[in-house]
């Protein structure tokens, strides 16, 4: 945490540094020693900072002026009209300050505390959306999947650095390798996989050498000229052991483990036991508990300690006059339920069967969504919409992508369709459309991980569910509920243009006790 907290303070001290303790005179014995005494580190590791960011330098942050970074120095004057003498100038500090700041600000750069490895590292956000977690760490990738960005931890498998590094510096029939390097304690590889560039660092930190955290930033050639300054900055800066791995919350209010109270419920539950709603129950101080099987809880056995989640899920507009659908698990058991932008809604029905209701607003919508005629197909591309952990992330729609991976649900349950979209709480009741703007299931659920995991011994990864159309419009039509079809022959869009032919149709319901 020292080391990247000096260099910050470096990249940021170095476009406040005096002009005149930047320039270094012509008559010193070398530049390099004139750089090296006349100059504090924390200005010569911002140089190296900044002309990293300007594609000029690759090597470490070590604030040792020599012949590399004095080369980028003059590489930075050349390219931009000064005489490449290495003399760093007033003129070109002011550019290289506002060269560097361009190139950061576009990325939207900043540092992620990644809890599934206890890493920490430098964040496009501009470009990449968190995906959620991986089997290994956690993935971001940008919506066009030019770009992702991967943590990785390995330990407790046996598998060491220089284990690793003799499977990662092979070349196989769609990996080449273009360079790498390796040290006692860590390396890094660089090549090309299927026609993709990439760039793996890792690093080993335990005693035994068992415990191994890297990254990998991968990305197609044709935004090579964005990333690669990304790609050396990101490498340099990056703190495999920042912190702890931690877990997901899953301790109870009576602090017994949660496994246990899974198996105790496991012996009475309904078959919907078997998921683990994607809402916030406030109740519920496990996050990704299951409701009450009755679904209602007596006001005198809640915990207003455990009110802060007063988010109970999402929902959309599905008629003009004011209907909004959501899951029957998000509004079933609160005395009084709001949509945010139309108050607390008149009227409510809910089917506790197909965990689906309907929410009544005084209001007009536009644009309800369309539900689609038919169940999209295995391997469609789909988006999961919705307010998820509205309590700590951001307020705006989230939004998640992913692809159909069965028709069914678990034990091949017809009501539910599995996803990889990554849901969490809140995302309940959100819709799931596919690219062309149409309804084509309801978020509603994910495998109960920590149950499966007390069952089989292994952690599911992306398991995650919605209810099918075809319930949906059932649901619709039993309750005479004027809404759109879709059409089947829309044309598909991109990512962005789908989002905002829906979202503002998309709304946060809200479940109040009182």
């Amino acid at each position: 945490m020292y080391r990247v907290a000096r260099t910050l303070m470096a990249a940021v001290g170095l476009a406040i540094l005096p002009v005149g303790a930047s320039v270094v005179p012509a008559h010193a014995t070398g530049l390099s020693e004139a750089y090296n005494s006349q100059t504090d580190i924390d200005f010569r590791q911002g140089l190296q900072i900044r002309l990293a960011w300007t594609g000029d330098y690759e090597g470490s942050f070590d604030g040792v002026i020599g012949p590399n970074s004095l080369r980028a120095i003059r590489d930075f004057q050349a390219r931009h009209g000064f005489e490449p003498n290495g003399i760093i100038s007033d003129q070109m500090l002011s550019q290289l300050v506002s060269q560097s700041d361009a190139v950061q600000n576009g990325l939207g750069v900043a540092f992620a505390e990644d809890a599934a490895t206890g890493s920490r590292l430098l964040i496009p956000f501009n470009r990449v959306v968190d995906q959620g977690r991986t089997e290994v760490g956690n993935l971001w990738r940008s919506e066009d999947g030019r770009i992702e960005v991967e943590t990785v931890r390995i330990a407790d498998t046996g598998q060491t650095l220089p284990g690793l590094f003799d499977v990662l510096n092979r070349q196989t029939e769609t990996r080449s390798v273009s360079s790498s390097a390796f040290s006692e304690t860590s390396f890094k590889v660089f090549g090309t996989d299927s026609g993709r560039q990439y760039m793996m660092r890792f690093e080993v930190g335990s005693e035994d050498g068992t415990d191994v955290r890297g990254f990998s930033i991968s990305y197609d050639p044709a935004v090579a000229s964005e990333i690669e300054p990304f790609l050396t900055v990101a490498s340099e800066l990056f703190e495999p052991f920042a912190a702890d791995p931690r877990e997901p919350l899953v301790a109870s209010r009576e602090d017994k483990p949660f496994t246990t109270m899974l198996r105790n419920r496991r012996e009475t539950a309904e078959p919907d036991g078997r998921y683990a709603m994607a809402y916030a129950d406030p109740t519920q101080p496990n996050m990704f508990a299951i409701p009450p099987i009755d679904g209602r809880m007596a006001s005198n056995q809640r915990d207003p300690s455990d009110v802060a989640f007063d988010m109970a899920g999402s929902g959309f507009a599905v008629s003009e006059d004011g209907w909004v659908l959501t899951n029957a698990h998000v509004v079933r058991a609160c005395n009084a339920v709001l949509v945010s932008g139309y108050g607390r809604v008149t009227d409510r029905v809910v089917d506790t069967q197909n965990d689906l209701a309907l929410v009544k607003v005084d209001g007009h919508f536009e644009a309800p969504l369309a539900i689609a005629a038919d169940k999209p197909r295995l391997g469609e591309d789909i988006l999961a919409l919705g307010f998820p952990l509205r309590s700590i992330l951001a307020d705006s729609l989230n939004v998640t992508r992913g692809n159909v991976s069965s028709l069914l649900g678990l034990m091949n349950d017809p009501r539910y369709m599995q996803i990889s979209a990554p849901v969490q709480p809140g995302n309940s009741g959100g819709p799931l459309v596919d690219l062309a703007g149409r309804v084509v299931g309801v978020v509603t659920a994910k495998l109960n991980a920590v149950a499966i995991a007390d069952a089989t011994g292994d952690i599911p990864q992306s398991i995650n569910f919605a209810i099918q159309p075809n319930a949906v419009s059932a649901f619709l039509d039993e309750n005479a509920i004027e809404y759109r079809t879709a059409d089947a022959g829309a044309e598909l869009t991109s990512v962005p243009d789908a989002v905002a032919s829906v979202k503002d149709a998309i709304l946060p319901v809200l479940c109040l006790d009182e």
